[in-house]
């Protein structure tokens, strides 16, 4: 049975069921990861967590639903990971850059002697993009879409993003991570057909966020960046202490691209139905 033919009731459990299931994944994958000291081992064990994290997903849906994941596709996983990232790394350059022309962003010196923390940190937010993805584009952007169509997908799994964040901000950076993130990670998704471009960019934005340029990422505190700046000026285009992630520059960059995507999909579902 397709999960659009199912009863409602048997979806909302079995949505409930995979939802439960992706939070366990992503949280037991990632203190697992966490207990092992920083180094080689770490790393690699990031990438096995992570190869393992869309492995068990793929099971699940063959499990639950019946039927293939034909969005983690494997031979996919290294270019249209790479793409997305290409455009999470392009999507932060264009934020900073707009902060610099507007005198918010300074550089003050390069460089950082901790450098195995920045390399810790991007393996551990490949473990973030990849759990997060399995969670909110696989899990509620997914169901929701072949249930109910591509517009409540988009609009529930964004708020729902942008809500688990809260705890770490307030109710602007949850919207602005909606609009920016959460919109842009489901349009991406819905685009390219596969998790694996919404998780580059996801890896991205945050890797770059923190470890590279300096901001805060999602409220926390960064302990290793590449480049150390002055940042100031309003919160509302900073983003403050919660990072650029709350910076009304980056919420209208992504939301631009949100749209792209979008029309994009539009376009090309338009020419398959004719």
């Amino acid at each position: 049975m397709s999960i659009k033919s199912m009863p409602v009731w048997k979806w909302s459990l079995l949505l409930l069921a995979s939802f439960i299931l992706a939070v366990l994944l992503f949280g037991l994958s990632d203190e697992a990861v966490r207990l092992i000291p920083i180094g080689w081992i770490r790393w690699i064990s990031c990438v096995a967590a992570a190869a393992l994290m869309a492995a068990l997903y793929s099971g699940g849906v063959k499990w639950i639903e019946k039927r293939p994941a034909n969005d983690v596709p494997w031979r996919k996983s290294l270019s249209d990971t790479s793409k997305g990232f290409g455009v999470g790394v392009l999507f932060f350059v264009l934020v900073v850059g707009i902060m610099m022309l507007s005198g918010l962003y300074s550089i003050l010196n390069i460089g950082n002697d901790r450098t195995f923390g920045i390399v810790d940190s991007f393996f551990l937010f490949l473990i973030v993009a990849v759990g997060e993805e399995i969670w909110f584009r696989g899990v509620v952007f997914r169901w929701i879409d072949e249930k109910w169509g591509f517009t409540a997908a988009l609009i529930v799994s964004a708020l729902l993003f942008g809500a688990v964040h809260f705890p770490q901000g307030t109710w602007w950076s949850s919207l602005a991570i909606a609009i920016e993130a959460g919109l842009l990670l489901g349009a991406a998704y819905k685009w390219s057909g596969t998790l694996w471009f919404p998780i580059g960019i996801h890896w991205a934005w945050n890797f770059f966020q923190g470890n590279i340029f300096g901001f805060a990422v999602s409220g926390g505190g960064v302990e290793a960046s590449l480049i150390h700046a002055s940042i100031s000026g309003p919160d509302i285009l900073t983003g403050g202490s919660f990072g650029a992630e709350a910076s009304i520059i980056s919420v209208v960059i992504g939301a631009a691209i949100s749209v792209f995507l979008i029309i994009k999909s539009a376009r090309r579902a338009s020419s398959e139905d004719r």
